[in-house]
Formats: C-alpha cells, sequence, structure tokens
C-alpha cells in the first residue's frame, strides 16, 4: 500500500521548484549567462519533492553535476560529438558517480546535454556550478523555511 500523500507537502513543492527555476531565470536574465540546463528541472524534482532522499543531498548535487558535466567535456574535447560519445557519457557518468558516493540522476542528463551541445570547459562552471549552487541555495532556504521540511539530511 502507497503511504498518504500531505497535500500541504505538494503544495510547497510546487511553490519551492518554480520559485528555484525562476531564480535561476532571473539571474540569466540579470547575469546575461544562460544558466538553465534541463536537468536542473529533474534536480528540482528530487530537492524540493523528496529533500531527504539521499540522491538530493549537497554532495550528490553538486558532485554528481560537476563530475558528469567534466565527463562530458572531456569526451567532447578528445573524441568530439558523435554516436560513442553521446552514450558513453551517460554511462561513464553513472560509473564515476557511483564510485565517489555522489549519484544524482540528473548528472546523466547533464553529460548528455553536454556532450550532445558540444560543451567547452565553460560548461563545467556556467551553467552547471553556478546552476547548481543557485538550486541548493534556494534548497536550503526554502526546505528549512517551513517545519515539516528539513535540508539537508547529510552534507557529505
Amino acid at each position: 500500500m502507497r503511504p498518504k500523500r500531505s497535500f500541504r507537502f505538494a503544495i510547497w513543492s510546487l511553490i519551492s521548484s518554480t520559485v528555484s527555476i525562476w531564480s535561476i531565470l532571473a539571474i540569466t536574465n540579470w547575469s546575461g549567462h544562460s544558466l538553465l540546463i534541463g536537468s536542473f528541472g529533474a534536480t528540482a524534482v528530487l530537492l524540493f519533492a523528496v529533500p531527504e532522499a539521499p540522491l538530493s543531498q549537497p554532495r550528490n548535487l553538486i558532485g554528481g553535476h560537476l563530475i558528469s558535466a567534466t565527463i562530458a567535456v572531456i569526451l567532447v574535447a578528445v573524441f568530439g560529438t558523435n554516436f560513442f560519445t553521446i552514450g558513453i557519457s551517460v554511462g561513464l557518468s553513472i560509473f564515476v558517480m557511483y564510485l565517489t558516493h555522489t549519484l544524482h540522476p540528473p548528472g546523466g542528463a547533464t553529460a548528455l546535454i553536454g556532450v550532445m551541445g558540444g560543451a567547452g570547459i565553460d560548461f563545467i562552471f556556467v551553467p552547471v556550478l553556478v546552476g547548481a549552487i543557485i538550486l541548493l541555495m534556494n534548497a536550503l532556504f526554502v526546505n528549512n523555511f517551513v517545519h515539516h521540511r528539513k535540508y539537508p539530511v547529510v552534507w557529505f
């Protein structure tokens, strides 16, 4: 039997994820640097719908995205964007995230986005690191703003 769902939790997930994506867009508009990538939508699901999950914790959030972005950049630099690198980027990201205890499912999408976009070294920092930090800051604020949530459960 499925556990009962909290309407209050669902509403707060709706509000906090919406505001978090808006904050990335606002900083994009202010800075002129595109900071929003598709994998951040999946990250928002983890941070604001299951903030207590191991895959949602800061180590996984930051580490998973950075590892995956780095793998994408290396693959593009060495092999270019092709059938091989598109596929191996996701598998290799999962492999390294798993071994480093930084598994974050949206990281696989970050690697895929990076390779398909022909990412250069700047991809690791803008949009990936900056966007992940914005999401982390939002998660720290909104998940501790109300009494029915606590984030993070563990930092490292």
